[in-house]
């Protein structure tokens, strides 16, 4: 007899082969390369072949099926072979006499944590191992325990067994059957029965089910997974869709995804295949479920919502997780139901709805204790309801994520189980590493940027608002890779200089400064000879004209052709946009809302800062793409975006001063991308007030740009 151990992991593994800041010394600074280059090595050979512990109990359960033409003898004697030849030194695990004195003397020595509230158990541990301890005292096996004890589990799996029905109570009493033995309606258990032969993917499930009747799915199902893992199982099989799910959302979470693009890309390809075939591993199972949904919509691949539904909250609660009250997968149907991207998926919206609520319910009765990653849990519920993925600046989200990552690959079904692809420690080191040096790269361009101030002289206008840090941190939160120095320059410098403007228009210039700004910049590449009207305008006009100039230049080596016209057409809109504003003031005029917004969304200044900035993420956009219908409503629809919270948020200060106010396919997708991560950049700064005026900031600029990680772990 073979009892499970419930606190261990076997450092047994099985491979499962796929097919798809500080300045440091030259000899340091080769070390650390050298180290990175071999951490990120042994993640990429993660990716083709995934590891997971053996399980003694999943192999003890194979190893007891009888033979169908001699039920005598063992129908897989390799597992019975193997379970006295790895059997820990004070392990439950065995067979021969010597074994089973060692198996008896770990259930007398561990018993009392039986009946320990507290301590964390398998899966139907009540159920299974009262099962167990019966099939023993069938074989007459003289257990070191006493009576009352037994009565004691006995009547506790009574109980259990007898709590009111339902669909998630059977599913679940299906998947404990071994625990159940004799009693069991097995025809019951077999309308669980998956394509591949197996029930539930369970090794013990449906080695148990083969013990008891004759299935000629249970037996071939079994039959395959010796062959490909000869003398021991795991916990559970197949097991190959979500752990390679998880390690593209761990490296893109950690913020390490741009290192190993063609593998992500093969998972997603190969995830993408599955979906469409319909694989049972994926749509009956929410967490993997729910995970390749998001992933895949995340990453562009048009896959149908209509499979969560079959997750629905009256649904989910008849199934195996359901009555399991399964944490980790409500955050992941909670997380899924925020992918809306078409206009009739209210499904979702309901699926956000009943999620959230439980999630809150949960944290709040403290139901969390009861997982073994008590603190990790906590943390990823606190993460899924705070943060909101449509809301979340990339670089904020790696921060939070590596300090809250749990370098801790053990998990528990009906008994524990290690994947290398989850809570690996490499996957930490690396992330440390790379937020580190990133880190160290966006300093020296924040450098650079504040030089470029004092050089502009931009600090002597008294009447501008000084929010380089704010700038350049919207830049460095949301384009993080460090080879995308230019964009982040290039938005910064817009950044600062749009909110020079702003205020020039606001306050510090006459209407007379405005005309001639206009018109030097209207002029700049004209032989004509316009004057600045002022040490205002000329410092104003001085900066955009060698800004514009150098986004020009810089831009040949990205797009092949110099793009100085239309970045000057995009300050030029900006700046006629904001005159008109200043004349309606002046005029106390009122347009109609419809007016507003058509100047407005241009007048809120995204244009310099994010259009000018596509031209430096990687492809080359035509005058065709920049001109198309598309481009001009992403840009619309994001600066709609910022106009209006901004405007809600400033209401009562520029209602004070007089200010008008809104309260009354072509393009490549890394461009629509820095639309959408301007949206991010749009509500953190006004999900509270007017991020340019709050404090608050000062944190996260801070934890971006100058705070180094630091983690205990490594």
């Amino acid at each position: 007899m073979s009892v499970f151990h419930p606190h261990s992991c076997s450092n047994s593994f099985i491979s499962v082969s796929m097919d798809s800041g500080a300045k440091t010394t030259a000899d340091t600074n080769s070390t650390n390369g050298l180290c990175f280059k071999d951490t990120k090595e042994r993640i990429k050979k993660m990716f083709g072949q995934i590891e997971l512990s053996v399980s003694s109990y999943d192999t003890a359960w194979v190893a007891m099926v009888p033979s169908p033409t001699s039920p005598h003898n063992p129908c897989f004697p390799a597992c019975l072979n193997w379970l006295p030849d790895n059997q820990l030194p004070d392990d439950d695990g065995g067979i021969g006499e010597e074994q089973m004195k060692k198996g008896l003397l770990f259930i007398e020595s561990h018993f009392g944590s039986v009946s320990d509230e507290n301590q964390l158990t398998p899966i139907g541990f009540d159920i299974i191992f009262s099962g167990m301890v019966e099939y023993a005292k069938d074989l007459n096996l003289n257990l070191p325990l006493r009576s009352t004890d037994i009565d004691a589990l006995f009547h506790k799996r009574d109980l259990e067994l007898r709590r009111e029905n339902s669909k998630g109570r059977e599913a679940y009493l299906a998947y404990v059957s071994e625990g159940i033995g004799k009693q069991q309606d097995w025809e019951m258990v077999m309308k669980y029965q998956r394509k591949n032969g197996s029930l539930f993917n369970s090794p013990s499930t449906t080695a148990a089910a083969l013990s008891h009747i004759p299935n000629a799915g249970c037996l071939c199902y079994l039959t395959e997974l010796l062959k490909k893992f000869e003398n021991a199982v795991p916990t559970v099989h197949p097991f190959h869709i979500y752990p390679r799910l998880c390690m593209v959302e761990t490296i893109e979470s950690l913020g390490i995804g741009q290192h190993f693009r063609e593998e992500i890309a093969s998972v997603l390809d190969e995830t993408y295949r599955c979906w469409m075939q319909g694989e049972e591993e994926i749509f009956l199972d929410p967490v993997t479920c729910a995970m390749a949904l998001q992933i895949l919509r995340l990453n562009g691949y048009d896959v149908s919502s209509e499979s969560l539904t079959g997750f629905a909250e009256e649904h989910f609660f008849n199934s195996l997780r359901g009555y399991l009250k399964d944490l980790d997968a409500v955050i992941e149907l909670f997380k899924a139901s925020q992918m809306i991207i078409h206009p009739n998926e209210q499904f979702l919206e309901k699926q956000v709805s009943w999620t959230s609520h439980f999630l809150k319910r949960e944290l709040s009765n403290g139901s969390t204790y009861a997982y073994k990653h008590t603190q990790n849990i906590i943390h990823k519920v606190n993460d899924a309801l705070e943060f909101s993925h449509y809301a979340s600046l990339e670089r904020l989200v790696h921060r939070r994520n590596i300090v809250n990552y749990a370098v801790d690959d053990i998990r528990m079904l009906k008994s524990s189980y290690c994947s290398s692809s989850i809570g690996n420690k490499d996957f930490l080191r690396l992330a440390v590493e790379d937020f580190n040096a990133c880190q160290s790269i966006y300093r020296e361009e924040l450098e650079q940027l504040e030089r470029w101030v004092r050089e502009e002289r931009l600090d002597k206008l008294k009447f501008a608002r000084q929010k380089l840090a704010y700038c350049y941190f919207s830049a460095a939160a949301t384009i993080c890779s460090p080879d995308l120095s230019d964009a982040r320059i290039s938005w910064a410098k817009n950044g600062v200089l749009t909110t020079v403007v702003d205020d020039f228009f606001d306050v510090g210039g006459s209407e007379d400064e405005l005309l001639n700004l206009i018109q030097l910049v209207e002029k700049h590449d004209l032989d004509t000879n316009i004057h600045c009207c002022s040490e205002e305008v000329e410092i104003i006009f001085s900066a955009l004209h060698s800004t514009i100039s150098e986004i020009g230049e810089k831009a040949i080596a990205w797009q092949g052709r110099n793009v100085k016209t239309h970045v000057t057409k995009i300050w030029l809109d900006l700046l006629r946009s904001m005159l008109q504003e200043a004349q309606w003031l002046k005029q106390k005029a009122v347009p109609t809302v419809n007016k507003y917004m058509t100047n407005g969304y241009i007048s809120f200044a995204l244009g310099p800062i994010i259009l000018p900035a596509l031209y430096f993420v990687g492809p080359r956009l035509s005058e065709d793409v920049v001109k198309s219908d598309e481009y001009n409503l992403l840009y619309k629809h994001v600066s709609t975006c910022g106009r209006l919270p901004n405007d809600i948020h400033s209401f009562k200060r520029e209602s004070m001063e007089g200010k008008l106010n809104a309260r009354n396919g072509i393009v490549p997708r890394q461009c629509k991308e820095l639309f959408w991560k301007m949206s991010k950049v749009l509500h953190l700064f006004y999900v509270k007030d007017d991020g340019f005026t709050s404090h608050e900031m000062v944190n996260v600029v801070n934890a971006v740009i100058h705070e180094p990680v630091f983690v205990d772990e490594l």
